[in-house]
């Protein structure tokens, strides 16, 4: 039996790219996918493909820079299914420019969508998880949270800041029956694929069979490359 079937899983920035992969993937092993992001249209065509193939979804338009609407998507969660066991905190913006561009509007967007955002996310959950000694926390950072390069100065300090976040985290974890983790994908040097790195292991290279430029597919690889399956914590 898959580790994630039965699993309550809610996935922020649902409505493509990783998110949607990761919805997909995980349904399909069985696992009970709450689905969030702005866009409402996206969300109800995801949710509707996961149940064409079998899978269960249900969908809670969320804006992540809103603690407020976060905390109405947990409880959406725990009311309709009665816990949450995993928190997949996926949404994330990468506009690039120079810093001396000035763009502020930017600027303020990512800190508002990748750092508040990731933070809201831990809050809506984290007592509950305490409460039930088990749960899992997870951030998609960027392997730009250990290398700037010069056009992604604020986004690197963005990812930064969610690798400082679950660092905390993991130390606190370790007293309590909850799990926390982070996966920095990122495009492979010549492009044939993409680069995972977890802390503590070597980057690995996947170079996948199909075209880099199919995003939901390049979603889906990351995916893989990205989830433990190891849980701490009831199963």
């Amino acid at each position: 039996m898959s580790t994630i079937e039965g699993k309550v899983i809610i996935i922020t920035g649902a409505s493509s790219g990783i998110g949607e992969a990761t919805a997909k993937k995980f349904a399909r092993e069985g696992g009970k996918v709450v689905l969030a992001a702005r866009r409402e249209d996206r969300l109800q065509t995801l949710k509707e493909a996961i149940e064409q193939e079998g899978g269960e979804a249900v969908i809670k338009v969320t804006d992540v820079t809103s603690y407020s609407e976060v905390e109405e998507l947990a409880e959406f969660a725990i009311d309709t299914y009665g816990q949450i066991d995993v928190m997949f905190n996926n949404a994330g913006l990468m506009p690039l420019s120079f810093m001396d561009k000035l763009k502020i509007d930017e600027w303020d967007r990512m800190v508002d969508v990748n750092v508040k955002g990731v933070l809201y996310g831990i809050a809506a959950v984290l007592p509950h998880m305490q409460e039930r000694n088990s749960g899992h926390i997870i951030t998609t950072s960027s392997v730009a949270g250990h290398n700037v390069f010069p056009s992604g100065t604020v986004y690197s300090g963005t990812k930064f800041a969610a690798r400082i976040f679950h660092g905390r985290l993991e130390q606190r974890a370790r007293a309590d029956e909850y799990q926390n983790d982070q996966h920095f994908p990122g495009r492979c040097p010549d492009g044939t694929g993409f680069v995972h790195y977890r802390p503590g292991h070597q980057a690995a290279f996947r170079r996948p069979e199909y075209s880099v430029a199919d995003e939901r597919r390049c979603g889906e690889r990351r995916l893989l490359c990205s989830f433990p399956a190891r849980r701490r914590g009831s199963q």
